[in-house]
């Protein structure tokens, strides 16, 4: 199966906040009681009912006002964080076309997923006890389909292909537009990619990582320490295994009348 990529291109987007709509609407997520903050994002961040988001954000650069507005979801990475701190077989798993996938049924709520994350994605629902993020409509890829919010958005921010078709794509746009492609870092991968203008740097995105990688403290437990720990509990296991051959069966020894 092909490897797929959803591009947006942040030059395009107009906040219609059609892409939430959608998203909603296919995966049916309640509506979430919001109020006015100040800002014309809203809700005013994601959560476990809102897995998509149009983020607004003002910077001004060398005078002038810059008016940002970006959709905001997983990232759907190459080597996902979330998947490889998960605890639980089959809450998260990453697909043959890219989509990083949730299963509630298997979610155990440790929200270890949220403290990995490099891009702050997962949410929790504290009721339930469970995580949940965007999958990229994986049921609908399979289908031949593209994903909700892509197939909503109606001034082409969002596209979506395989992942030659929009790596070729982002750099084309990129360079017509003098705008910056995101993640830079060529180390770390992802499925879902942004072309930001070039007026503007990383940093001025709010809820936006500018050097994404894996934690750290999630690399060398999975790769080192958690080897060395199965190392260990296989070594008692054989040496408890071997005293049974050479001692046998641990006897309980009956204390004899008269204190013999």
């Amino acid at each position: 199966m092909a490897e797929y990529i959803k591009l947006i291109d942040v030059t395009k987007c107009t906040g219609c906040r059609g892409c939430q709509v959608a998203c909603k609407q296919w995966n049916s997520l309640p509506a979430v009681d919001t109020m006015f903050t100040g800002s014309l994002q809203n809700p005013k961040d994601l959560n476990y009912n809102t897995w998509c988001l149009i983020r607004f954000d003002e910077v001004e650069k060398d005078g002038k006002l810059n008016w940002l507005m970006r959709h905001d979801a997983c990232m759907h990475c190459e080597t996902p964080a979330c998947a490889k701190a998960c605890p639980s077989p089959g809450a998260l798993t990453k697909n043959e076309n890219g989509s990083v996938v949730h299963n509630p049924a298997y979610c155990i709520g440790c929200r270890s997923c949220i403290v990995a994350c490099p891009f702050d994605i997962p949410r929790n629902d504290k009721a339930l006890e469970k995580m949940a993020k965007c999958s990229l409509c994986h049921d609908r890829i399979d289908d031949g389909k593209k994903p909700a919010c892509v197939t909503a958005c109606p001034t082409g921010c969002l596209t979506f292909g395989t992942k030659e078709e929009m790596l070729k794509a982002a750099e084309k746009r990129a360079e017509k537009v003098k705008g910056v492609i995101y993640p830079a870092n060529p180390h770390y991968e992802t499925h879902v990619m942004y072309i930001l203008p070039g007026t503007v740097g990383v940093e001025d995105f709010s809820h936006m990582n500018p050097h994404p990688k894996m934690p750290a403290t999630l690399y060398w437990w999975k790769n080192l320490f958690k080897p060395f720990t199965l190392i260990g509990i296989a070594g008692v296991a054989g040496a408890a295994f071997l005293h049974y051959i050479i001692k046998g069966p641990h006897r309980v020894h009956e204390k004899k009348e008269g204190g013999e």
